[in-house]
Parts: structure tokens; sequence; C-alpha cells
């Protein structure tokens, strides 16, 4: 296969989710079941703020009360993390690059009006309101994305909605291994240097990492 462009990564990314929440939307947000009740699938979410978020508060926080902050959720899926963030958050934005998964989302987020979910473009967040946010967080998402160019991006958005001194939150793919230019299920990886290089363009101080070398890598970037 030729060198793949930017635009064909994107539609790439875009068909190729639109096509796993058409098939089982739950089961290729969270593999653990390919048939999840809605209890099950929530309380699944409900989990991973348990542990990702309720352990952190600290730097998440920062002394502010969660029912006041506006966060931000990078590949929201169907909502399975979304509605856990909204219980605990005064306002959650979300997007994802899937319409398909955007629906339900949506759906899955009728009874929290504090909660608002976005199509985006796959590379910037141009849709999500101007508005100062207090924490971004995304997770089992960049792990995905076949492009380092695309995640950079996706990094500096961030940056420019959070406000000075948030936390970003996230995961990426710490595996060492081959990349591949249109593999949408296992994306790029990222090594602990390449991972401070990337808070460093985009603006961020790089203070924390878990995970380097595994699969699940997360890096806290706090806004400069």
């Amino acid at each position: 296969m030729g060198e793949i462009t930017l635009e064909q990564q994107l539609k790439k990314m875009r068909d190729d989710w639109d096509e796993r929440a058409r098939e089982n939307a739950r089961y290729y947000v969270a593999t653990g079941s390919a048939e999840w009740t809605d209890e099950e699938f929530f309380a699944s979410g409900e989990k991973t703020v348990a542990e990702e978020i309720l352990t952190d508060m600290g730097n998440i926080c920062q002394g502010k009360p969660p029912g006041e902050m506006r966060v931000l959720e990078i590949g929201c899926g169907a909502a399975r993390v979304t509605r856990a963030l909204a219980k605990l958050f005064g306002e959650v934005h979300a997007v994802d690059v899937s319409g398909e998964m955007v629906k339900q989302a949506k759906d899955g987020l009728r009874d929290f009006p504090n909660a608002f979910v976005y199509q985006n473009n796959g590379t910037d967040l141009s849709v999500v309101p101007e508005q100062p946010f207090d924490f971004a967080f995304s997770s089992i998402v960049f792990q995905h994305i076949p492009s380092r160019d695309v995640i950079l991006q996706y990094v500096c958005e961030v940056h420019r909605l959070l406000r000075p001194g948030a936390l970003f939150k996230f995961q990426v793919q710490g595996c060492v291994g081959g990349d591949s230019a249109d593999d949408t299920w296992l994306g790029v990886c990222f090594s602990e240097r390449e991972a401070d290089e990337m808070a460093h363009r985009c603006g961020f101080e790089p203070r924390y990492k878990h995970g380097a070398g595994e699969q699940y890598f997360w890096l806290w970037f706090f806004r400069r």
C-alpha cells in the first residue's frame, strides 16, 4: 500500500468506527463483553472513573468543587465514561469521530442535561464551545489512532480549551512495536521521550507518567 494521506486516515477512522458502532458499539468501546446490558456497560464506566479520577481528585480539581467544573472528554464512544463524568462534574462536553457512536452516546445521556456530545472531524475540537475547561480526560481512545500527527493535534487543541494550570489526563499506546498508518484498532506507540516532546510542543508540563512500554500508558499533562 502507498503512503496514506491525513485525509485518507481521517476518513478511514470515521468509516471504521461507524462500522464498529453499527456492528456492536459497546463491545468495541469495551471489549470485556460482547453482550453488555445497560446496567453493566455504564457500571464499567463508573469503574473507570473510580479508578482513574476519584483516586486523583487533587490533581484534577485543584481545590475546585467538582460540581462547578466544566470537563472535556475526547473519544466518548457510546458514553460509557461520559455518563459517569456527568454524575460527578457540573458540565461535560464530549466528542467522537463516529456519527454512529455519537447517536448512541446521546441516547445514553438523554437523562443528563449537563452532558453535551458532538461529532468532530477527527483532528480538531472546533465543534466544542470556546469556554475555559477545568479538566480534560481520554481513556482507551488514542491507543487506536494510527497517526502521531492526529494525536499531537488533539493534544494542542485540548491545550487551547483548558484554563491555565488545568490537567489533561489521558492514555496512549505505550507498547513498543511497528506502527501502521491504516490500522485504526492498534494505533501508534509512544515512548516516554516522545510523550514528553509532545507535551512541550503543545504547551503542557508533563508532570507524571504511568505504564510506559505498556498498552495503557497514562500521561498527566498540565497546561502552562
